[in-house]
C-alpha cells in the first residue's frame, strides 16, 4: 500500500511494534498523527516512550486519551491483584495480559480521530505473535473490522474508505527489530516491558519475549 503524502493515525503505545509502524510510515513519507491511552495500565512508563517516538519522527500531532479501563479489571495489565505472566505463550490459551475490548475500543477512537481530521490511514502494530495469543490481533479480526469500518462512517459510505493498516500482520519480533533498525527506530526509545518499575523487570513474558527476539536478530544479522 502506497502511504507517501498520506495522513495516518498511529496507534502509538510506545512499544516496539507500534513504534515500528511509525518507523515505516515516516519513511515512506506520510505524515503521522500519533494516537495513545493511558487506560490505567501498570506500564505507565509506555507513555514515555510513545512521546520519544513523537519527537524523533516528527508527528504531526500526539494526543494521550485518559481512558480508565482498570476500573472493571479483567487483566494483569490494569488489575494489580493479578500477576503478569513469566511461564511463556501457551498457543492454545489466552493470556490474562488481554484486555477485555481494548483494541477494538482504540481502533473506534482511531477511526473516528482519522475522520474528524480526514486522514487516509489508521496504523497498527498488530503481528504474528500478538495473534497467536490475543483474539482482537488477527487478520480475520481486522478484516471484519474493516468492513465495520466501511460501513459506520460517512467515507467508508461515500466509497472512500479509510483503511486499516498492518505493515507487521505477518511478521515476527526477529524481523520487527529488523524492520525498525532499517527504517531509523532507536529499539531503546521503546517500552515493551508490563511491570510498572523504571525499568525493563526482564521477568514478564514481554521483555522475556523481546529479549529473545534480539538475541536471535544479533545471531542473524549482527550489530549495527
Amino acid at each position: 500500500m502506497r502511504i507517501k503524502n498520506k495522513s495516518i493515525v498511529v496507534l502509538s503505545s510506545g512499544g516496539l511494534d507500534s513504534s515500528t509502524v511509525a518507523a515505516i510510515a515516516k519513511k515512506s513519507g506520510a505524515k503521522i498523527f500519533g494516537l495513545s491511552f493511558d487506560y490505567g495500565q501498570k506500564h505507565k512508563k509506555e507513555l514515555d516512550a510513545a512521546r520519544k517516538i513523537s519527537d524523533h519522527f516528527a508527528f504531526e500531532d500526539l494526543k494521550i486519551i485518559k481512558l480508565d479501563l482498570s476500573i472493571w479489571g479483567g487483566s494483569s495489565l490494569t488489575d494489580h491483584k493479578q500477576e503478569l505472566p513469566t511461564k511463556g505463550l501457551n498457543k492454545n490459551l489466552i493470556p490474562n495480559t488481554y484486555v477485555p475490548g481494548r483494541n477494538t475500543i482504540f481502533i473506534a477512537v482511531a477511526l473516528s480521530y482519522a475522520e474528524a481530521i480526514n486522514a487516509d490511514l489508521v496504523g497498527l502494530g498488530v503481528n504474528a505473535l500478538d495473534y497467536s495469543g490475543y483474539p482482537d490481533c488477527r487478520p480475520d479480526y481486522i478484516a471484519k473490522f474493516q468492513q465495520l469500518s466501511n460501513l459506520s462512517n460517512k467515507r467508508g459510505r461515500e466509497n472512500k474508505p479509510i483503511r486499516i493498516w498492518t505493515p507487521l500482520i505477518n511478521l515476527n519480533k526477529e524481523k520487527i527489530i529488523q524492520l525498525a533498525f532499517d527504517n531509523d527506530l532507536n529499539i531503546d526509545d521503546t517500552w515493551s516491558c508490563y511491570a510498572g518499575g523504571l525499568k525493563p523487570c526482564k521477568k514478564c513474558d514481554s521483555c522475556r519475549i523481546r529479549e529473545s527476539a534480539y538475541r536471535k536478530w544479533l545471531q542473524r544479522y549482527g550489530q549495527q
